[in-house]
């Protein structure tokens, strides 16, 4: 594989990455791979079954309903996020997602969670966009203290971007040579160390790395930016980031401000269309003609 395309994660900044893909399958982009973080997988699979304005129309359509998202839903179900309303009767009724325009793509498409129980990273291909792989893009987006573990294969998994935020050296070492990176923070953004961490120990007592990787998840963090920058300077890596932290939060009920951040990604994505093409012109049977 040659060309990869890897999508962090972010919540809700998510829409920016949504917004960005959406213009790429208008533009008949493709990669080989594709791998997606935390909501870069839960959204960024639509990219894969090729269904441009799904991850906006859902998140706008079910950003005030209980179930989606909300305390209650964590409260009843443990997910902040409600598992089954997201990950089913979403998926399966309301906004069904093109699993068979999913298998017929050739793009490989991977997602990233955490073991919990070890701290390190599971890197998983999900080829199919079945019950299983849905729970895949569920354990890579299954943020620690407002998610449960999603256990799969006698592993109990968390959120990926705890383990490898920025999987862009994993890619590498895949083989691919021609990488495009979407993050959803500006250039100058680092993460500070999170506040609040006295309590991680005892709410993640179950899982202690997850509660030490939390708090050194900012030095994790800056270093992948700081090789991801350097590779961008030197011509390998294309990057597509926002100009200006997003307007939203990682949780949004507000349908407008999913609708801005979306709207950025979209003006973003046009603004490097030319120099994204370039880019990939060794790849030129890629481009839609």
């Amino acid at each position: 594989m040659t060309t990869a395309l890897i999508m962090e994660g972010g919540a809700m900044r998510g829409m920016f990455t949504a917004g960005v893909t959406d213009v790429m399958m208008r533009e008949g982009i493709t990669y080989d791979m594709a791998v997606g973080v935390s909501a870069g997988a839960a959204f960024g699979c639509n990219y894969k079954s090729r269904q441009p304005g799904r991850a906006l129309r859902y998140n706008k359509r079910f950003a005030k309903d209980p179930r989606y998202c909300s305390i209650r839903s964590l409260i009843k179900t443990g997910d902040l996020y409600g598992a089954d309303f997201c990950y089913h009767e979403l998926p399966e009724t309301l906004d069904p997602f093109d699993v068979a325009a999913y298998r017929a793509n050739p793009m490989a498409f991977y997602v990233v969670a955490t073991d919990a129980k070890t701290g390190r990273p599971v890197y998983h291909r999900c080829d199919l966009g079945d019950g299983e792989d849905l729970e895949w893009f569920r354990a890579s987006a299954s943020m620690p203290l407002v998610s449960r573990p999603v256990l799969i294969d006698d592993m109990a998994l968390l959120d990926g971007g705890i383990a490898d935020p920025i999987p862009l050296k994993w890619a590498e070492a895949q083989g691919t040579t021609r990488n495009v990176v979407i993050l959803t923070q500006p250039a100058a953004y680092r993460k500070d160390r999170q506040s609040g961490l006295g309590g991680f120990d005892a709410l993640l007592k179950d899982y202690p790395v997850v509660a030490r990787a939390m708090r050194f998840r900012h030095i994790l963090y800056n270093a992948l930016v700081r090789d991801v920058v350097r590779k961008e300077r030197e011509g390998k890596v294309f990057v597509i980031r926002p100009k200006d932290v997003l307007p939203i939060g990682r949780v949004s009920h507000d349908p407008r401000k999913l609708q801005t951040v979306y709207d950025l990604g979209v003006a973003e994505m046009e603004e490097n269309l030319s120099a994204l093409k370039a880019f990939l012109a060794k790849d030129a049977d890629r481009l839609a003609v």
